[in-house]
């Protein structure tokens, strides 16, 4: 199993300014190379509280190439709904050469309700135009004179620049949450899989269809998982809930504030049972996201603990994407915390793997 970190601003300005947020989690990133993390993730999100901060997650990994020379570049995830494939296309291919050839992109369908309103977007047109962008930038990647007659986006004899470092592409994931269809329809494009287990669920079943979705397109071995968690390891239990308890509370309550459009009315045949996952959340906690799984949180034999115990319900992941300063952690409490991880959770999984 690979451990990176992940970066979900959840802040306001009264909290904490874009500059000092950025210099806190550049200054995190810094940490990647000493400590083993092979990944730094970000994402895209507008307007709110709620991933407000980053609403264009190549920009960060740009700053985050020049802090680690080791570290893959993931975008977790890029949004097709509000972007035009010919500028994506572009940036991805800028951003390959700068970081050397390490970056992945990750591509979402976006799910919150007020984005889409705020950009003029349907919500109905979300899986469309997901499906439809995700194509159009793989063949702008792979491909020179580029011409596509789409529903939303169309052009011509179009050669994207600069081409790709990373041939014939850097390698492209798919973030899912709980819709079936977008676990099998990852698995039988060849694309890495992004879940999170934040609700818990059946992500055990969820995954098993992505990889039998691989396996039936033919795609060798099984395909590639990452989830994400929240991560905060202290030399004790009590030190670890004190400090990490309302900061994770208040990134649940965030959560649930940003999305309630899906509890107040909006709808969608593209987002079935939206309204029930968000009402589901709502009664998320701290201690039930413990209890799930979903956290991994306290002194560093506990944390090995619910790792293996989690890696062991789900059948199995590749790689755990740590959300190591969430919400106003103080980043001198999430760097203690993935200095410990570094030195005694990552050795015993790296040694679990040697063994098997």
């Amino acid at each position: 199993m690979e451990f990176g970190i992940q970066f979900f601003p959840d802040v306001a300005p009264d909290q904490k300014s874009g500059q000092q947020y950025f210099h806190e989690a550049l200054h995190l990133v810094g940490l990647c190379d000493e400590l083993g993390y092979t990944n730094v993730r970000t994402v895209e999100h507008y307007f709110h509280p709620y991933g407000g901060y980053s609403p264009n997650p190549i920009l960060f990994l740009t700053a985050a190439s020049q802090r680690t020379r080791k570290a893959r570049l993931i975008t977790g995830a890029v949004l097709p709904a509000f972007n035009n494939p010919l500028k994506l296309a572009g940036e991805i291919g800028m951003l390959d050469a700068i970081s050397q050839g390490r970056l992945e992109v990750g591509f979402a369908r976006a799910f919150l309700p007020h984005e889409f309103v705020r950009f003029g977007v349907s919500l109905n047109e979300s899986r469309g135009r997901f499906e439809e962008g995700v194509e159009q930038v793989r063949r702008l990647l792979e491909e020179e004179n580029v011409s596509i007659e789409g529903q939303f986006h169309s052009f011509k004899n179009v050669t994207s620049l600069p081409r790709p470092t990373q041939a014939p592409r850097p390698p492209f994931w798919i973030a899912a949450l709980a819709t079936p269809e977008s676990f099998v329809a990852a698995g039988k494009k060849g694309y890495g899989l992004m879940a999170i287990p934040l609700a818990g669920g059946k992500m055990a079943e969820l995954i098993g269809m992505y990889r039998e979705a691989w396996k039936s397109a033919g795609h060798p071995g099984q395909g590639k998982v990452m989830l994400a968690f929240h991560m905060f390891s202290s030399l004790t239990n009590d030190e670890a809930v004190a400090i990490a308890r309302q900061p994770l509370n208040n990134y649940l309550q965030s959560l649930v504030e940003a999305a309630s459009d899906w509890t107040s009315g909006s709808s969608s045949t593209d987002y079935p049972g939206y309204d029930k996952i968000i009402a589901g959340l709502k009664q998320e906690t701290f201690e039930s996201q413990i209890e799930k799984g979903a956290a991994w949180i306290g002194p560093p034999k506990q944390v090995r603990e619910a790792i293996a115990e989690y890696n062991h319900q789900v059948g199995g992941f590749e790689i755990a994407s740590l959300q190591v300063n969430f919400n106003t952690l103080p980043v001198e409490a999430a760097e203690a915390s993935m200095r410990l991880f570094s030195k005694e959770v990552m050795p015993y999984f790296a040694e679990q793997v040697k063994a098997a």
